[in-house]
Order: C-alpha cells, then sequence, then structure tokens
C-alpha cells in the first residue's frame, strides 16, 4: 500500500515538467498564437492585393481605348485616302491609284508604331506599311527592334509567369489565334471583310507567342461607294506594359505593407502572448507550490482583457487560499470537538471497568450513552456542514412561497403544548428562488433557537414584509437576548451559548453557520440584533433577507 502514492508522485513529476516546458517553448518570438496573428493579417493583405493584381476590369477599359483610339485613326486614314488616292479610270468609275495609296499609307502610320494594309474592293492586298520596296513579286518588309537594354529575359520571365498565374484567376476567354500569311487576303480576316461590307470592325487576337494583337478595319468610301478597307494592326505591349507598371506599383506597396503586417503582427502578439503566458507560467508555480510563496502577476494597469483576466486570476487564488485555510480551520475545529466527548468516553469507560457499585456503573453507562449520542449529532451536523456547498452549487432553484412555508412551520410547533407559542405574520405573494428544504432548514434552526431561548410566559414572533426586491424575515424571541459584542461571533462554527438549564452537549453549534452559509448561498443575509426596550434588553431579533423572485 505505501508503493502506491509514491508511484503516483512519480509519475506526476514528468507531467508538470512537460507542461512547464511546453509553457517555456512558447515564450519564443514566434508562438503559436503570433502564427495565428500574422497568418489572419496576411491573408487579409493577400486578398486584398490579389483582388487589386486582378485588374481585369482595368485591362478590358484599355483595350476598349485603343480599339476606340485605333479606329479612330483608321477613319482619317480612310477619309484621306478617298480624298487623294481614289481617281476616275476610263469608265468614269471610282479606281484607288495603287502607288499612291501605297505611299500615304506608309507615310501615315509612320509615326503611329501601327502596321496599315490597304485592300481593294476584291479583297486583294493593295498596300502594306511594312513594305518598303516591291521588287516583282517579292517585297522588303521593316520591323521595328526592340531598343537596347530592354531585353532583360529574367524580368521577361517573371513578366510572363505573373501573367500566366493571374490569367488562371481572371477566367478570360481564350483569343483567336492572328495569323500573318505571306500574301495576305480579306478572306484571311474577318474585320476586313466587314470593313468591304461597309461597316467598321475592330478585334483582338494572339499572336503564337502569346502576345495580344489589336486590329481594327473601316471602309475606304468616295460618294458611299465602298473601293477599299484600310485596317490598322497593333500588338499589346503598350496594354502589358500599362499593366505590368501598375502591378509592379502594387507589388511594391504590398511589400511594404506586409513588411509593415509583420512588425504590427508581432508587436499585437507580443502584447498578448507574452503576458499569457507569464499569467500561465504563474499559475503553474501557484499549483505546484504548498505555500504562497508565488503570486499572479498583477497586470491590471493595462486596463485591457488581460488585465481582467490578471485581476481574476488573482482573485481566485486568494480565494482559493481562503478556501485552503478554511478547511484546515475546519478540520481543526472538528478534531477539537470530537475529541471533547471522546476523551469523555474513554474516561468513563476505564472508570466503569473499575467500579463495582452497580448503580455508579449506571451512571457512567449513562454519560457513555449521552456522549455517544452526542458525537452521532456532531458527526451528522459536520456531514451536513461540509457537503452543503456542493449541494447548493448542483441543485436548482424553485419558487418558494413564504406565507405557505412559515405558516405550516409554525403550526408544526404550535402543535407542541409545552413549548411558547410561536405567532406568525406573513403576507400573500412573497415568492422566493431558493431550495425550499434547505430554507426550512435555516426557518427551524432559527425558531428551535428562539423557542430554547423562550422563558415560561414568552412567545415566538415570526414576521414577514416586502422590502423593495427583497423579502425580510424576522424572528424574534423573549429570552435575555445576546451577549453585549457577539452579534457575529454567533454564527462561528461550534460556538455554543445555551440557557442555564439545558443539558451539554445537545447543540453542535453548527447551526446558525449553516444557517449564515445558506443565506449566503441564496444571495441573502442573515443577521442578529437585541430587541430593546426602555433601555433594556427583552430578547434576540434574527432578520433574514433574500431576494424575490423578479417579477413578483
Amino acid at each position: 500500500m505505501s508503493d502506491l502514492p509514491a508511484s503516483a508522485e512519480q509519475q506526476s513529476v514528468p507531467q508538470h515538467e512537460t507542461r512547464v516546458a511546453r509553457i517555456e517553448e512558447r515564450h519564443g518570438l514566434f508562438s503559436p498564437l503570433t502564427w495565428r496573428i500574422l497568418a489572419v493579417n496576411a491573408l487579409a493583405l493577400f486578398v486584398l492585393v490579389a483582388g487589386i493584381l486582378y485588374l481585369g476590369r482595368y485591362k478590358q477599359e484599355l483595350i476598349h481605348s485603343e480599339l476606340e483610339a485605333m479606329a479612330v485613326q483608321a477613319e482619317m486614314y480612310a477619309a484621306a485616302l478617298s480624298t487623294s488616292a481614289v481617281g476616275q479610270g476610263d469608265d468614269a468609275t471610282n479606281r484607288v491609284k495603287l502607288e499612291v495609296a501605297r505611299e500615304m499609307v506608309r507615310r501615315l502610320v509612320g509615326i503611329t508604331g501601327a502596321r496599315a494594309r490597304l485592300f481593294g474592293a476584291n479583297g486583294q492586298l493593295i498596300a502594306d506599311s511594312r513594305n518598303v520596296r516591291t521588287f516583282g513579286s517579292g517585297a522588303v518588309q521593316a520591323e521595328e527592334l526592340p531598343a537596347p537594354g530592354e531585353d532583360d529575359q529574367l524580368a521577361e520571365i517573371m513578366r510572363k509567369l505573373t501573367e500566366g498565374i493571374l490569367s488562371l484567376f481572371e477566367g478570360e476567354q481564350p483569343l483567336p489565334l492572328y495569323v500573318d500569311p505571306p500574301v495576305a487576303s480579306a478572306s484571311d480576316y474577318p474585320e476586313v471583310r466587314a470593313a468591304l461590307a461597309g461597316y467598321s470592325r475592330g478585334v483582338v487576337r494572339v499572336d503564337s507567342q502569346g502576345r495580344r494583337v489589336l486590329s481594327v478595319s473601316v471602309p475606304v468610301q468616295r460618294f458611299k461607294q465602298v473601293l477599299a478597307s484600310i485596317m490598322l494592326t497593333k500588338n499589346g505591349d503598350a496594354i502589358e506594359n500599362a499593366l505590368h507598371a501598375v502591378r509592379l506599383d502594387i507589388l511594391k506597396i504590398f511589400v511594404f505593407a506586409f513588411g509593415i503586417t509583420v512588425l504590427l503582427s508581432i508587436y499585437l502578439a507580443g502584447v498578448i502572448t507574452r503576458p499569457l503566458n507569464r499569467l500561465a507560467r504563474a499559475a503553474e508555480r501557484v499549483r505546484r507550490s504548498k505555500n504562497r510563496q508565488f503570486t499572479i502577476p498583477d497586470l491590471s494597469d493595462r486596463r485591457d482583457e488581460i488585465g481582467d483576466l490578471s485581476t481574476t486570476l488573482r482573485d481566485m487564488t486568494e480565494t482559493l487560499w481562503d478556501r485552503m485555510d478554511a478547511i484546515e480551520r475546519f478540520a481543526a475545529d472538528v478534531a477539537h470537538e470530537i475529541k471533547n466527548p471522546l476523551t469523555s468516553l474513554r474516561s468513563a469507560v476505564e472508570t466503569a471497568t473499575r467500579l463495582k457499585d452497580p448503580e455508579r456503573q449506571r451512571r457512567l453507562m449513562e454519560i457513555i450513552a449521552e456522549d455517544v449520542q452526542r458525537l452521532d449529532r456532531l458527526i451528522s451536523d459536520i456531514s451536513d456542514y461540509s457537503r452543503m456547498d456542493a449541494e447548493l452549487s448542483r441543485a436548482e432553484t424553485e419558487e418558494v412561497d413564504l406565507r405557505v412555508l412559515l405558516q405550516t412551520l409554525c403550526e408544526l410547533y404550535n402543535a407542541d403544548a409545552d413549548g411558547p407559542p410561536v405567532k406568525v405574520s406573513v403576507p400573500e405573494n412573497l415568492i422566493v428562488p431558493a431550495l425550499e428544504s434547505r430554507l426550512v432548514q435555516v426557518f427551524r434552526n432559527l425558531i428551535s433557537n428562539a423557542i430554547t431561548f423562550t422563558p415560561e410566559g414568552g412567545s415566538v414572533r415570526v414576521r414577514a414584509w416586502r422590502d423593495k426586491d427583497q423579502a425580510v424575515v424576522t424572528v424574534e424571541d423573549d429570552g435575555p437576548g445576546i451577549p453585549p459584542g457577539k452579534e457575529e461571533a454567533i454564527f462561528n462554527r461550534f460556538y455554543t451559548e445555551r440557557p442555564s438549564g439545558e443539558k451539554f452537549g445537545q447543540h453542535s453549534g453548527l447551526g446558525l453557520s449553516i444557517s449564515k452559509r445558506i443565506a449566503a448561498a441564496h444571495n441573502g443575509d442573515l443577521t442578529a440584533t437585541n430587541r430593546i426596550l426602555n433601555g433594556e434588553v427583552k430578547g434576540a431579533i434574527f432578520t433574514l433577507r433574500l431576494p424575490l423572485e423578479e417579477g413578483a
């Protein structure tokens, strides 16, 4: 049997050490709570930046604006061509002057960066701004080369990677492929066919490298007669560059904001996790200590929830220590009270074994029986006292009508013809939330105590009334009253102040203490004073205050 507590103690030590070690591990800069705070703050920032980087509406507006600008340019070119590059043939019909049209097309778009192509009414290509000179069936084409320093491969790769990732979230419909055949005709471009039919049209495509190509085609007319179609083609590099610049600026702001978020998250976690870890460590030390050498840190000057937690933990710790002190005092009081009858019993038993006189033996046996009854009564009251808190914390209150309860109790006491009369005065509808059995115990203790001290010819008076939101019940007697200065002491455990004629040991001294605790458990209060008349003590008054039922 002696090995069991030792093994239990040996098992508890590693558990304590593990718990303390786990708390110590969380004391670092990045505790689990720090990571959670950082993740929440960073997630909100990432969602915001991702939404901004989307820029889908902004990109569509850029494309639409670019197409409109190209359409205006194409209409200006078409007007210039219809005025200067169209003449009448031998049959008096309007015809396009090929050489003039080719020269105009090449010169008109020289400063715009766009490619212009002129298709005749039959759909054949008449002029191309990239053709510098035509040699028979071949042609020399000019293309703009990238500026020096613009071929940064790493930047281009990162740019394409970013665009590829964002395109997954944009959900853009796939664009048609742009094909530039060696010998182009109107049949290769639907916008040209629409222009030859008299309608302007713009189209967005992608080339083989995935870059956007914007094209607009408008009809070249003379007196409502469609003679040709001018087609302007331009890549979407300007749009992509604008989007890339905006996204780059957003990413710069994001990096700065993310850094600030990390610092603020670490600061926020520090002012939360460090005090919590400090409180947890202190609580663990207090739990493992055998005395009051450790205390909970006082963080009430923070004036926030952690400060409130610190104050609550300190109050709770003090309450637990007070409860432990009360238990120790109660145990000492119980041991002292039980020791007296046990000493008397032992003395009587030892004496009875040596006596030969039957009469004296009988008297000793009576003393032994009285001590046994006293022990039984004392143990019963101690048991009731010790389990009362647990019972009161678990049980649910009910509505108790004080008028019915007090009248019933007084009728029971009045049934005893040997005792003083018990008079009761209680109004109707005096309802309190309480445990009826425990409330009956309080009134039985008070009325029995008053009957004990009331002399012959006196009476016990029970009165009750309403005082705002409380019910007040008083129990008065005509006895000698309470000794001066003992108005509070009479509620202490094992305090006894009995009438001179009463046999010793008839009461345990716990009745009033139990009644006081029951009143406190019901959010009420029990007090005692003397009844003074013409400067003389005429008896004692016990006053019980209980909160009324809401709405009663």
